[in-house]
């Protein structure tokens, strides 16, 4: 089973290596510059670099955590649009691969780890908590008497 599961990361790590090829290889097309100037330019776009602040260490980068994303599936989009365009299936199948992982990979990654959760506390005995609830805030009101 751990080599079935290795083995598909493997395979998911080249996909992904071959779909950031391609992408860059566009970028490149739509600006008129060499691969490696595309590259780079990701590069520092996407770039984060660790940073002490208020003596706490933090992680910084040019664009700010929620623009990565969705930044990442525009590009894939693009890329996506345009290699369909040109009438290339594979790059396409590639590309319409890789951005359905990254739109999907937040619910795949809470379904993995809520059922590796729910088979922790199975075995222990354990029920995991449902009080929490992450879209509530929490307040503690107190009223002054004059």
């Amino acid at each position: 089973m751990i080599a079935v599961v290795l083995l598909l990361l493997v395979a998911l790590a080249g996909a992904m290596t071959y779909t950031g090829f391609l992408v860059i290889g566009v970028l490149a097309d739509l600006l008129g510059t060499g691969r490696f100037l595309a590259g780079l330019l990701l590069g520092v776009l996407f770039a984060r670099f660790p940073w002490m602040s208020k003596g706490k260490l933090r992680i910084v980068g040019l664009l700010p955590k929620p623009a990565r994303r969705p930044l990442i599936v525009g590009l894939l989009g693009l890329s996506l649009v345009i290699f369909l365009s040109r009438g290339e299936t594979v790059p396409a199948l590639f590309t319409g691969f890789a951005t359905a992982f990254v739109i999907g990979f937040p619910w795949l990654r809470r379904a993995i780890f809520d059922r590796m959760l729910s088979s922790v506390f199975n075995f222990t005995g354990q029920k995991p908590s449902k009080d929490t609830d992450d879209g509530v805030i929490d307040g503690e009101f107190r009223e002054k008497k004059d």
